[in-house]
């Protein structure tokens, strides 16, 4: 995609989708390449950083911002594919918790290698200052989005 168009300059949302798109699609070729050729885009929501594991499916689906009716499908699915397990919440049996399996913990470590073979080839045309630089402004922004979300939960949470 150029990063010019007739509509003028990209604006911040498509600088960051951009990337994403290209981590997005190589997760997914490097994945089926290692073996995990069952896992589709939609997978990758459920999977990624910092994962599933140890969350109930309704903290999950909120963190993911996605309905409880569509991540159950997706963790049927992942169930049925061995990737994860719902077990009944030690602390209060009417929740369940998820937990990768051990073939869901190596797709979980897959991912992760992929997106550092990533990271290093864009560290390698950007220049190792030039990408530290744009991992701590990202970091940053991060953080502050983060705060913001905090700061909106709690404001929700008191007028409720």
């Amino acid at each position: 995609m150029p990063t010019e168009s007739r509509h003028g300059p990209p604006l911040i949302g498509a600088l960051l989708r951009m990337p994403w798109e290209r981590v997005h699609d190589r997760m997914l070729a490097g994945l089926r390449d290692r073996g995990f050729s069952d896992l589709g885009a939609s997978h990758l929501s459920v999977l990624q950083w910092p994962g599933p594991d140890d969350l109930r499916p309704s903290e999950l689906a909120a963190q993911r911002r996605m309905t409880k009716q569509a991540l159950n499908y997706l963790l049927g699915q992942l169930e049925r594919l061995g990737y994860l397990q719902r077990h009944d919440d030690p602390r209060d049996q009417r929740f369940t918790r998820i937990a990768l399996t051990e073939r869901g913990q190596r797709a979980a470590r897959a991912m992760r290698d992929i997106v550092r073979e990533v990271e290093s080839e864009w560290e390698q045309q950007l220049g190792p200052e030039r990408f530290a630089q744009l991992r701590l402004l990202l970091t940053d922004l991060n953080n502050h989005v983060a705060a913001d979300r905090r700061q909106a939960r709690t404001a929700h949470n008191a007028t409720h």
